[in-house]
């Protein structure tokens, strides 16, 4: 009866069981799942309350289904991780839960970036894809502390990371979608079956590029990569990192050349992001007031923009 439960039964009765009380059982089970979804319901409905909402207000209203935003560079070394870890924390707060999952699943850093090492990881769910019920992702996921935004941290040793499927790792995130207002997904450069499964379950994609000219024209083939993959750029939140004024590449002339406008700067800032790094506290818990962090507010204000711009023209098809 103990397996039973886990499993996710929700009673039980002895055999052979009368008319009245098989349908009174059944009566009972839909009632307590109704009463699970009603629990869950108020942060997939609720609007943000943060910096940012009115741009939810301007757009079709309250998102009504978690948002899957992947944070992708063509390019290592640009900041994707910092990103994703700092805007995953932009976006969480009591009435728009966030997590942040790990894609990188050979060398992910995410829990190293919260200081959250050595504890449940992905491949703890990934065999129970078909099975996965609140509490079992509840009890395996990473709570920050510091935040109480949930994280779904990458394997500990990279020989682990083919323990997970491409068609595993998108079922986690859709069942994500009904826990989580946003799913901010971290990726790694390689267009592995992974990262490309993320993409391909994205609602938006937070590409990053810096000042460096391997890094635009790595951007360039991966836009065009995105056409051929049937993703229009619409879906897509450009987005420059690291911008130092003393570079005469100037984010103006990136989206002129690129035909992509970009959405957010965040500006160079070593003296807050590198030590935030190390010590695992990122930035965002902490640090709110500096410019780095002003330039994630920025982003975390496209992405709302853009999910709210894209679900409102969704709802003008359907209606047509």
């Amino acid at each position: 009866m103990r397996r039973a439960m886990l499993a996710g039964a929700r009673d039980f009765l002895t055999k052979p069981p009368s008319g009245d009380d098989l349908i009174s059982a059944i009566r009972r089970a839909g009632e307590m799942a109704k009463a699970e979804r009603a629990k869950s319901a108020p942060a997939l409905h609720a609007g943000p309350t943060t910096a940012g909402a009115a741009a939810v207000v301007r757009g079709s209203g309250p998102l009504t289904r978690g948002k899957i935003i992947t944070v992708y560079s063509p390019k290592g070394g640009t900041g994707c991780t910092t990103i994703a870890v700092n805007l995953a924390l932009a976006l969480h707060n009591d009435d728009t839960r966030a997590i942040l999952v790990d894609a990188n699943l050979q060398y992910g850093d995410v829990a190293v970036f919260l200081n959250e090492q050595g504890k449940n990881t992905i491949l703890e769910l990934a065999p129970r894809v078909d099975e996965l019920d609140p509490d079992i992702v509840e009890d395996i996921m990473i709570k920050h502390e510091a935040s109480g935004l949930r994280v779904l941290a990458a394997p500990q040793k990279p020989e682990l990371a083919e323990k997970v499927s491409s068609a595993q790792f998108a079922k986690v995130l859709e069942y994500l979608r009904n826990l989580f207002a946003y799913i901010v997904v971290d990726t790694s450069p390689a267009l592995t079956d992974i990262t490309l499964s993320a993409i391909d379950s994205s609602d938006v994609i937070v590409v990053v590029t810096t000042q460096e000219i391997p890094s635009i024209k790595n951007v360039r083939l991966f836009l065009d990569l995105l056409q051929t993959m049937g993703i229009t750029r619409e879906h897509v939140v450009f987005t420059m990192n690291r911008y130092d004024k003393r570079i005469a590449i100037t984010p103006d002339r990136v989206a002129e050349n690129l035909k992509q406008e970009l959405a957010a700067v965040i500006p160079l800032d070593e003296r807050v992001v590198i030590p935030a790094t190390n010590r695992g506290v990122p930035f965002m818990v902490d640090n709110r007031a500096q410019p780095a962090a002003k330039g994630i507010f920025s982003l975390a204000e496209a992405v709302r923009t853009s999910l709210s711009a894209l679900e409102a023209e969704g709802a003008a098809a359907v209606k047509r």
